[in-house]
């Protein structure tokens, strides 16, 4: 391994079993293996999935070994390259996913939520020097389970983004706009030829709007499904993205009553989904749950994602609102495991 002398002692936020209890404790400098970078966090995010406790752990990571450290999202500069990383240095400033929750990671050295954390570098992109990295901090999850229900093959395996999209005619439906991974979702599909048409609260309709969504309509409206399937029209839906609770049951009837592939991909893996999702092949749709996609199997280098439009996401601030974050997707067309 090569980098910097590291004096400053490693502290992590230490989940210590199912039930939820987390303690901050000192801990041993993460090392990087081969084809790894150790990468010393200045700012993460904290998403959905690491506020679950109890049971619902069990259920959703019960490959999980404790104590052990969680987090995705982090922000930072390289202390340290594994052998055979080529595209960074000691001192570069970057934006990482860290793995350790996926299934083949499972190591508290990969989580996020510590000062110094190891990351693959294949899902670590450079950051720009006008990107803070606090805005960075917010796209690693939301651009990869975005990413993974839109492309991979046992999702909606759509044809992967360009700088320079053809119109496909098709329509992409992303249930929840305006969230992390439906902002992410809306600009992708976008940049993949679509007609994206979205829904998100009324306050935030123009900002999905300017992410290149044709329509947007409000989820809270009680003829919201009636409205979608309106807009649709005859038009061929190419696939759904359906994120958060409460979104599988409108998409199912809307996908029920268009033409398309009938192809919803559901960024809320809970066991109700699972079983809707058996129920829901009787009527010839075909439901997935995402788990953050496989960004850390993926075995493509730099560079498969060229030329990505600038990635813009949104993150609640500490007064609850969500101001909108701009970065450059040059950085993450440049992290091929999406």
């Amino acid at each position: 391994m090569s980098g910097t002398n590291v004096s400053e002692a490693n502290e992590a936020l230490w989940l210590l079993n199912v039930r939820g209890g987390f303690e901050v404790r000192t801990s041993a400098h993460p090392t990087a293996g081969p084809g790894q970078v150790v990468v010393r966090v200045r700012a993460v995010a904290v998403n959905p999935v690491d506020a679950i406790v109890g049971p619902f752990r069990r259920l959703v990571t019960p490959w999980m070994r404790y104590p052990t450290v969680i987090g995705s999202d982090v922000a930072g500069e390289i202390a340290a390259v594994g052998v055979g990383v080529t595209r960074f240095q000691a001192g570069d400033r970057v934006v990482g996913y860290a793995a350790g929750q996926e299934r083949l990671r499972n190591n508290s050295e990969e989580g996020g939520f510590q000062r110094y954390v190891t990351v693959l570098e294949r899902v670590c992109a450079e950051l720009p020097e006008d990107v803070t990295f606090e805005q960075a901090a917010v796209l690693p999850l939301g651009v990869s389970t975005a990413a993974a229900g839109l492309y991979e093959k046992d999702q909606l395996a759509l044809p992967l983004p360009t700088s320079s999209p053809s119109p496909r005619g098709d329509v992409v439906l992303v249930w929840g706009g305006s969230t992390s991974v439906g902002s992410n979702a809306v600009q992708l599909a976008r940049a993949s030829g679509y007609t994206v048409i979205a829904t998100a609260g009324r306050r935030n309709h123009d900002f999905v709007r300017s992410l290149g969504a044709e329509a947007i309509f409000d989820y809270r409206d009680p003829d919201v499904d009636q409205q979608i399937v309106e807009a649709l029209g005859h038009r061929h839906l190419a696939g759904t993205m359906a994120i958060g609770a409460g979104s599988l049951t409108h998409a199912l009837h809307i996908v029920g009553r268009t033409t398309g592939t009938n192809n919803i991909a559901s960024a809320y893996p809970d066991p109700l989904t699972r079983v809707r999702s058996f129920l829901a092949r009787a009527r010839g749709i075909r439901v997935t749950s995402i788990w953050g996609g496989t960004p850390v199997q993926s075995p493509r280098r730099a560079g498969h994602l060229p030329g990505l439009p600038s990635v813009r996401t949104q993150a609640p601030d500490n007064s609850g609102r969500h101001p909108i974050r701009e970065s450059s997707g040059s950085a993450w067309s440049r992290c091929p495991g999406l």
